[in-house]
């Protein structure tokens, strides 16, 4: 079940607010201008299926989601507990970062945990199978996909190259909780 816990930046031992409550959890992020939904698929769906028969299951979802931000890039990734670059796979966006465009990632299956910087609050949000996340441009973020990454992600661009990480040198990503 998905959770957000907000913190303020300077006081990683102490949770503002903790929820589960998807409507909550939407709308403290809308707040924050990160949109936060999630999705049902209109077919059945799982870990291992192809990309072709993952993006038509949630076809209208993402046609509408392409149409409202004019994305030209949708495509589908998959991490398993065994891949052999897990550990540099999770490291890459352990660390404070932004990037040129928007991060959108739908969970199609299994979980990541993001945590946004967003001015004196860090709001840690863990997406699980149904979420969408949807981090504006320019964003101070961290991703965790946890030591035994597990999950299945549609993700949207307008350029690829724009989800290039730029990273802040700041350590706050070290001094917060991470998925384990």
């Amino acid at each position: 079940m998905s959770r957000l816990r907000l913190y303020n930046d300077h006081a990683p031992s102490t949770v503002l607010l903790e929820t589960r409550e998807h409507a909550l959890i939407a709308n403290e992020l809308a707040k924050a201008g990160v949109l936060f939904e999630q999705w049902q698929a209109n077919a059945p769906v799982k870990a291992g299926d192809s990309p072709e028969a993952i993006m038509a299951a949630y076809r209208n979802d993402i046609d509408r989601l392409v149409a409202e931000n004019g994305f030209n890039s949708v495509d589908v990734v998959s991490i398993a507990p065994d891949n052999p670059q897990r550990e540099a796979m999770r490291a890459k966006f352990l660390e404070e970062h932004t990037h040129k465009e928007g991060e959108v990632r739908f969970f199609v299956d299994g979980s990541g945990l993001f945590s946004l910087h967003i001015g004196n609050k860090v709001y840690e949000v863990l997406c699980e199978k149904g979420d969408l996340i949807s981090v504006p441009d320019g964003t101070t973020h961290w991703f965790d996909m946890g030591p035994a990454p597990s999950f299945v992600a549609i993700r949207f661009f307008t350029n690829p190259d724009g989800w290039i990480g730029d990273f802040t040198g700041s350590d706050i990503a070290q001094r917060f909780p991470r998925y384990e």
